[in-house]
This record gives structure tokens, C-alpha cells and sequence, in this order.
């Protein structure tokens, strides 16, 4: 096979959950690019429907706009059953949707670390769960799950007041490992992207002038002095989408400007 034919996508029907802005959305654009056909999933529409006509628009895709609550098992079977009836397949599974809530650690309520871990974790689970089993049927498929650099360290109170965050993406990496080697028997690929720190619109507010000193202080951690674009994330997502990574299952793909390196 060529080169440039190992990171072609054509045919494929990928499903990007959280895929209606920041990082999600860069993946998103990064397998339309690469000619897959995309499903965007996240709980507002509105912005679901903007990507999928930028995609339509810029790429030529196919791409379907479709609402759902990662922390519902039953709108996630709704949602599947919708795809299914659209493409009648899914190849590539991006498990993006994420939470998090910030407070005082010893303060943090019980119901909101149930929050993080039951979008961060157990929706996970259920979406990967469910989707690999349309994938056995259909004889493989390909799953990226995206983790996080807080799933490898600890983080401060004043940087990172979210106790539960970093521990429920340190599960999505072993989670990522553990079902690589028990989804190998039926074609299912299985890796994950742990990014650092990327310039989305949850991070917007730091270009803001008063925001300045927390700027400065982020841009310092990084070795690489910047924040990550899209096309650092579109990249490597398309490079594990395709069959450019055909004999990787298993591993987490840090993107993070050489900030944990240190």
C-alpha cells in the first residue's frame, strides 16, 4: 500500500461523542478530511449542527449531527440505533465526551465526583461496550479514547481543583490497555490520545489581559512554549483512525508539547 493511501479513510463512518467543539471537533474535522463520513454527538445540538455543515461544506462528507447524554445508557442506545439506521456500520469510535467540576478537595461532593466518573468512565464503558459489538459483527472496528496528561500526575489545588478528574482518565488509560487485548479476537483496534494543553474554547479565557499571569505561568510548563492547535490533533487522530497504526491496540499517545516529559 502507498504511503498516503495508509492514512485514507474513505468509507469509513466514524462517531466523535463531545464532537461538537474543542477537541472533539478538531478530530472530527481531522476524519472528514481524510474522507471518513462523521457522526458528532454531544448533548447541544446547535452546536452539533454548525460542525456538521462546516464538514458538509469544507470536506464533502456525510456528516450527521445527532444529541445525546453520555451519562444515559438509554439515549445511548437511541443514538446507536439512529446511526445504525443512517450508515448501517461504525468504524471508528472517538470516546471524547468528558466532564469535570471543580472544588476544594476536601470539600468535593460525593455526587459530583459520581458526576465526572459516570460521563469520564462509566459512559465510556457503555458506549465502547455496545459499539464493539456492531463492530464484531461487522468484522472490526477501530476505538480511540481520549484521556488526558492529568491521568499520569497529580495536580495542584489552585491549578486543578478537580479531584476526580485525573483519576477517572488514569481509568480510561488501563481501560484503553485491558480492552486492546480482549477485543484483538474480533479486529477491534483500541488506543488512546492523552492531550496536554490545547487552545479550545475552555481555555479561551486566558487570552484574555487579566488572565495574563495564568497565561504565562500555563505557557512555562509547556517545553514546547505553546499550546497544541488543531492540526496537532488532527494528526495523530487520523493516524490512529487509519491503517497507518494497523499493529498498535493498547496504547496511550501522549500530545502534550513535552509537558510530562520533565
Amino acid at each position: 500500500m502507498k504511503l498516503q493511501d495508509l492514512f485514507k479513510l474513505d468509507g469509513k463512518v466514524a462517531l466523535v461523542t463531545g464532537g461538537g467543539r474543542g477537541i472533539g471537533k478538531f478530530i472530527a474535522t481531522g476524519l472528514a478530511e481524510a474522507g471518513a463520513d462523521v457522526v458528532v454527538t454531544s448533548r447541544k445540538m446547535k452546536n452539533l449542527e454548525a460542525v456538521a455543515e462546516e464538514l458538509e461544506n469544507k470536506y464533502g462528507a456525510t456528516a450527521f449531527p445527532i444529541a445525546c447524554d453520555m451519562s444515559k445508557p438509554e439515549a445511548i442506545d437511541e443514538m446507536l440505533a439512529a446511526v445504525k439506521d443512517k450508515f448501517d456500520r461504525i468504524d471508528i469510535l472517538v470516546n471524547n465526551a468528558g466532564a469535570t467540576w471543580g472544588a476544594p478537595t476536601l470539600e468535593y461532593p460525593l455526587e459530583k465526583w459520581d458526576y465526572v466518573f459516570d460521563v469520564n468512565v462509566r459512559g465510556v464503558w457503555i458506549i465502547t461496550q455496545k459499539t464493539a459489538i456492531i463492530m464484531k459483527e461487522q468484522g472490526g472496528g477501530n476505538i480511540i479514547n481520549i484521556s488526558s496528561i492529568m491521568g499520569f500526575r497529580g495536580s495542584t489545588e489552585e491549578g486543578h481543583p478537580a479531584v476526580p478528574y485525573n483519576s477517572s482518565k488514569a481509568a480510561i488509560n488501563l481501560l484503553t490497555m485491558n480492552l486492546a487485548v480482549k477485543l484483538a479476537p474480533y479486529n477491534i483496534r483500541v488506543n488512546a490520545i492523552a492531550p496536554g494543553f490545547f487552545g479550545t474554547d475552555m481555555m479561551a479565557y486566558i487570552e484574555k489581559p487579566e488572565f495574563k499571569d495564568v497565561r504565562d505561568a500555563l505557557i512555562a510548563e509547556i517545553p514546547m512554549r505553546r499550546v497544541g492547535g488543531e492540526d496537532d490533533m488532527k494528526g495523530v487522530a487520523v493516524f490512529l483512525a487509519s491503517d497507518a497504526s494497523a499493529f498498535m491496540t493498547g496504547h496511550v499517545v501522549v500530545v502534550d508539547g513535552g509537558t510530562i516529559a520533565k
